[in-house]
């Protein structure tokens, strides 16, 4: 049924990874590019709308820096993503214009869809973007977001970008060709055609980097976005870049990953899954309740304490008297202000301090549970 979903879906996101489009001499493989937007566009002509989510920025910066592998520091690896980037988009350019139709680049970071007038600017992006039949190709902003490079993980990004856009499908193209019981490389194993828990998977060992020695994501990456995408509502098929088409016509080719939960807020996605927390605030039991029962906001009254240092708009973990992290938002004060809060009553605090500090500390639009 979920394979029949992606076949039909009247709007999907399609990403693909630096080892699917990278050469082992540096980089982009034009036949793999080419090959891709044949098939998106076969998609769109048959009246669907498309995003392309493609790493190989870096990989395509490497050859014109004259190096000849992935840079390890983190200033060679964003000066390569800038040369590599306006290479990639203009290969996609060329290879959709064929087709008659039109790119547009869209590079995003999580601030770009956790913080709300963000959020809002995105989503009217996309939405305006697919209206004029474009098709958006999506990137990580290397070139400046230092956290995006370090982890490398536009699987992740194509899970959120999905639920951004309210598609109907993910479809995750590798340079494997679906999950297997056992590493194909070192002997005998069966492909995973169907996942439908966690269960199909609890005897997988899943491995690293892709063949070409560019990509970071490797498989447990795309099982993790697989998991995001799929247990907010949306079948998710991981399959070769080779067998794009047969992947998007719902060919019994890579892993189905099938629904496992229902759809969620994308920005509140984006909050739990693509932001690193700055610090955070511990809350005792009756606090931990009101905000995981009630979904209700976070008040001074039910803070004990504060780690770290961060600022306001910045997101902190609420964590339990354990120590179990329970939810993740963003704050509305600095971390330097709250100390003086806590325990008290956000009425007390207005009386004593002013309105201004009868905010919630973190209002529940912007909290996260994990």
């Amino acid at each position: 049924m979920s394979r029949d979903i992606v076949a039909s879906a009247k709007r999907l996101v399609v990403k693909v990874g630096s080892s699917s489009l990278a050469t082992s001499a540096g980089g982009l493989d034009a036949s793999r590019v080419d090959r891709i937007a044949e098939a998106i566009a076969g998609r769109v002509a048959a009246g669907a709308q498309v995003v392309l989510v493609s790493s190989g920025a870096i990989a395509a910066g490497l050859r014109p820096l004259g190096l000849a592998k992935r840079p390890r520091d983190l200033a060679t690896q964003q000066a390569a993503a800038s040369v590599g980037q306006g290479m990639l988009v203009a290969r996609y350019s060329e290879a959709f214009g064929r087709h008659e139709l039109t790119v547009g680049q869209v590079l995003l970071t999580a601030d770009d869809v956790v913080r709300r007038a963000h959020y809002r600017n995105a989503a009217r992006t996309f939405e305006r973007l697919l209206g004029l039949g474009v098709v958006p190709v999506v990137n990580e902003n290397d070139t400046v977001a230092t956290e995006e490079i370090r982890f490398g993980d536009n699987d992740r990004l194509a899970a959120l970008v999905t639920h951004l856009v309210s598609a109907d499908a993910l479809v995750l193209l590798s340079d494997v060709d679906g999950v297997y019981d056992a590493d194909p490389g070192h002997g005998p194993a069966t492909r995973i055609p169907d996942v439908r828990g966690d269960e199909d998977l609890a005897h997988v060992k899943l491995g690293a980097t892709g063949k070409a020695g560019v990509g970071l994501g490797g498989m447990a990456t795309k099982v993790a976005a697989a998991r995001i995408a799929a247990g907010a509502g949306v079948p998710t098929l991981l399959a070769h870049a080779d067998a794009v088409a047969s992947a998007l016509s719902g060919a019994d080719v890579g892993t189905c990953f099938h629904p496992t939960g229902k759809r969620a807020p994308a920005r509140l996605l984006w909050l739990a899954h693509a932001t690193t927390a700055r610090g955070s605030v511990r809350l005792d039991d009756g606090a931990v309740k009101a905000v995981v029962d009630r979904r209700s906001s976070l008040l001074p009254a039910g803070i004990t304490g504060v780690e770290g240092e961060f600022s306001a708009g910045d997101p902190v973990d609420l964590v339990d008297g354990g120590g179990r992290v329970i939810a993740r938002g963003l704050v509305a004060y600095d971390a330097g202000e709250l100390p003086a809060l806590l325990g008290r009553s956000t009425k007390d605090l207005a009386a004593e301090l002013g309105t201004t500090y009868a905010r919630e500390v973190i209002h529940r639009d912007d909290l996260a549970l994990l």
